[in-house]
């Protein structure tokens, strides 16, 4: 039974991705009438699992950080991309679509995941544990990334309303850049084992128990199969977009919930790998990743944006209103009360949960 599986598996993890990729291109630019709008949200979904079934025999061969490393950089490529192919078109909100989608990001995984993972992970097998030296350390780089990029426009006084100077921008970028990179050093390189799954005695697991470890060969196949799979998933998301709009307008919604929703389906491959990570008792794995995200999103995109904003018109708006910052900075001081014991209740997760909320209430009824 199990060897039936897994070439089923293995074939349809195959053609989903190949599927949706045509799927696009056939797609790309259209107005979709309902039921092709039906038969793509069915083909993002099966793209969204085929991408975590890639990402983790990729993580099965590499190991622990990188595996999730992997994910994460490339959502955020793909939704980079996407974010400065979204700013060319131009039009009166393009202006704050970086702020916005960063922003989401940031509050999806430091409370939407990270919540969800650690209640999953508590109830499941009584409390969550975790490494707080790496989840620490990744938690200030991402709130520093945050405070310099989303936090400081607002109060700049060089250029009126909430954005940078060029060359506040410029120093944002190089500043988002050089803290990713030394991030990803020390998370990768010099202190691997900071970022690796704990037992409840907590000793590092430096070894999993299953299965042989997948070929190099298998391996790369997967690597690129997960990158088409990523590139269906955000460009069909893409394609849904102005179906989603007409709903959220047709419902009296604030426009931002938009970005919400695209937001939530760019990043539903992370979040299904997450929580199988936190079923698993690898709490640890589950935070690399929404923290990884995190990180990655407003690492990579505040050079992007800065470097597209010069052949872009328009301008473009990095601050954040009261109301947001207000609950990033309550995000921070949650998050380092969770990290700091190295292990969390259900009581931490829901803590986390109820901030996630409150975004998303906000969102619809600002």
């Amino acid at each position: 039974m199990i060897a039936r599986r897994r070439p089923l598996t293995a074939r349809w993890t195959t053609l989903v991705p190949l599927l949706a990729a045509v799927l696009l291109i056939f797609t790309w630019g259209r107005d979709l009438p309902a039921v092709v709008v039906a038969l793509v949200t069915l083909v993002l979904a099966g793209a969204v699992l085929a991408a975590v079934h890639h990402a983790e025999v990729v993580a099965h061969r590499v190991g622990e950080p990188f595996g999730s490393l992997v994910l994460a950089v490339a959502v955020t490529i793909i939704e980079v991309a996407l974010i400065v192919t979204l700013m060319a078109d131009g039009g009166d909100k393009s202006s704050t679509l970086a702020r916005d989608t960063v922003f989401a990001a940031v509050m999806i995984t430091c409370n939407g995941i990270v919540g969800l993972c650690l209640l999953v992970a508590s109830l499941r097998h009584g409390t969550a544990v975790f490494n707080p030296e790496g989840t620490g350390a990744a938690l200030a780089t991402v709130a520093t990334l945050a405070t310099l990029s989303l936090v400081l426009p607002t109060f700049t006084t060089s250029k009126p309303g909430p954005e940078f100077s060029t060359v506040q921008l410029t120093f944002a970028a190089l500043s988002s850049l050089v803290l990713y990179g030394l991030f990803v050093a020390t998370q990768t390189v010099r202190h691997r084992d900071y970022f690796l799954p704990i037992t409840r005695q907590g000793e590092v697991i430096t070894a999993e128990e299953h299965a042989a470890a997948p070929t190099a060969r298998t391996a790369m196949i997967s690597l690129g199969l997960l990158g088409l799979a990523l590139v269906g998933v955000v460009g069909l998301a893409k394609g849904v977009s102005p179906t989603i709009e007409s709903g959220v307008e047709a419902a009296g919604l604030h426009h931002a919930v938009v970005g919400v929703i695209i937001a939530l389906l760019v990043l539903l491959p992370e979040t299904i790998a997450a929580l199988r990570s936190a079923r698993r008792d690898r709490v640890q794995t589950s935070l690399n990743l929404a923290l990884g995200s995190a990180m990655a999103s407003i690492g990579l995109t505040i050079p992007a944006v800065a470097l597209a904003s010069v052949w872009l018109s328009g301008p473009l708006v990095l601050g954040l209103g009261a109301t947001h910052m207000v609950l990033l900075a309550l995000t921070v001081v949650v998050a380092s009360l969770t990290v700091v014991p190295g292990r969390a209740t259900p009581l931490q997760g829901g803590v986390h949960l109820v901030l996630f909320a409150a975004y998303l209430e906000l969102a619809i009824n600002p």
